[in-house]
């Protein structure tokens, strides 16, 4: 290992591989010994001159091979060294001469790191269109196209954001099992499998194990992986899928409703500041949402939807094509609150009347993207609604004990990362946001 200094900070380095990165060099003095590493994005051999685009996460360098000032060797290996070859270059920064490019390295030294093998599955620069599915079977090569970058550097700033305000919120992030004995809601929507001889499920949320922990916890939240097995082939569902989740002890609705609406503004803020250049990068405008959010009782969603020629009787659920419609008569961010109670889950507390769910869900548009409100805090009130509900208190046996022990009143929402990276890059397939998006068709790569 070797130090060197670059812009005034002490930096450990192997040997040769990178000095800087692309876009560090620009605040580099000419005359300056530079290396840089990354891929071969262009080749333009002119005559007695090789000018090679070399691109890194932070952006791209040009680099100038000149035979008179380079040994043959080098020279050679520039002109046919295949794109998108993985190489480190060693070489003098100097003023550049085209006219987006304020500097330019003449080159001394290079070396191919990785080499790609031609013909590629797909064209990273982007030049070449590709279908959804080519680009996923690629995803890692895919990822070298400026706008599919953009999106999972818009989605590291959000994740940063949010965990941020849970936790200046005074939410303690937790950890819970993937691998259930018993599911929060049951149904067809679970990934059942043996383990050891056990009936087991994939995770479907977190629900019984954050309510748990606000007897000790107060507040916590977690982001994690969960699955459901439905059989959807839409733009916006996936097999596999990012949640946030938070539950908070003695919290009502309405509290942790402007927690989720303190957490949309300040993860939107936050990548408009920050991501300025991924944004204009994915040609997309996004502006912090107002607050408060407006709120629409579901009788209200029932009649905006009646005076559309929707034909929805009250205490019928909302599709997805009535979703479709209210998201037409409100763009932007709403409440849907005031449910009837037979829609909700089991552990959704009820008005005094047990008419109305103590429950909301968060719309942006169309795209649903959280669902929550007030639990039931009392264990022989949850015993009943689980019997209410067709599931049998004996497989629930290991939640409802907690609740002899003391469980505080608690409220929570579930939120959906993926779909909210839409709103924030402007995708409408919730695959383009995942890195590695799981569905009916795709166990692979």
């Amino acid at each position: 290992m070797k130090e060197l200094k670059s812009n005034g900070r002490l930096v450990l380095m192997s040997p040769f591989l990178r000095s800087h990165y692309c876009k560090e060099i620009l605040s580099e003095k000419i005359g300056a010994n530079v290396t840089i590493a990354g891929w071969i994005e262009d080749i333009r051999p002119m005559g007695s001159l090789v000018f090679m685009t070399i691109r890194d996460k932070t952006g791209v360098s040009q680099v100038v091979f000149n035979k008179n000032k380079t040994s043959n060797e080098i020279f050679v290996l520039a002109k046919n060294v295949p794109r998108q070859s993985i190489v480190s270059l060693k070489g003098i920064l100097s003023k550049g001469k085209g006219k987006n490019i304020p500097k330019e390295i003449q080159a001394k030294e290079m070396h191919v790191l990785g080499e790609a093998i031609h013909p590629l599955l797909l064209d990273p620069t982007g030049r070449v269109n590709a279908s959804i599915d080519t680009r996923l079977n690629a995803r890692a090569l895919d990822l070298r196209n400026v706008k599919t970058m953009a999106i999972f550097k818009i989605r590291h700033i959000a994740l940063q954001s949010i965990h941020r305000t849970l936790s200046d919120e005074g939410f303690l992030e937790v950890n819970t099992a993937k691998i259930i004995g018993q599911a929060a809601e049951g149904g067809a929507t679970l990934f059942p499998f043996d383990y050891f001889g056990k009936d087991a499920f994939l995770a479907q949320s977190p629900q019984l194990f954050k309510e748990q922990l606000t007897m000790s916890l107060d507040r916590v939240f977690e982001i994690a992986s969960y699955y459901r097995a439905e059989k959807s082939h839409t733009r916006r569902h996936l097999n596999e899928f990012i949640s946030v989740d938070i539950e908070a002890a003695f919290a009502e609705k309405e509290d942790v409703m402007e927690l989720a609406e303190k957490m949309v503004e300040n993860a939107t803020a936050e990548v408009i500041e920050k991501c300025s250049n991924e944004l204009r990068t994915l040609e997309h405008k996004i502006e912090a949402p107002k607050r408060p959010f407006q709120k629409l009782t579901y009788t209200q969603a029932i009649n905006e939807l009646n005076q559309e020629g929707i034909k929805i009787k009250d205490g019928d659920d909302l599709k997805d094509h009535d979703l479709q419609v209210l998201g037409k008569i409100h763009s932007e961010y709403f409440w849907i609150i005031d449910w009837p109670a037979k829609l909700k889950p089991f552990y959704i507390a009820r008005t005094t009347d047990g008419k109305k769910a103590l429950s909301f869900d968060l719309q942006f548009g169309y795209l649903e993207l959280s669902s929550g409100g007030k639990r039931v805090s009392d264990g022989k009130e949850l015993e009943e609604r689980l019997k209410e509900s067709g599931l049998s208190p004996k497989n629930f046996e290991d939640h409802l004990k907690t609740f002899r022990w003391g469980m505080p009143p608690h409220s929570g929402w579930g939120f959906g990362l993926d779909r909210f990276l839409m709103i924030l890059t402007g995708m409408e397939n919730i695959r383009e946001v995942v890195l590695y998006p799981r569905d009916q068709d795709r166990l692979l790569p």
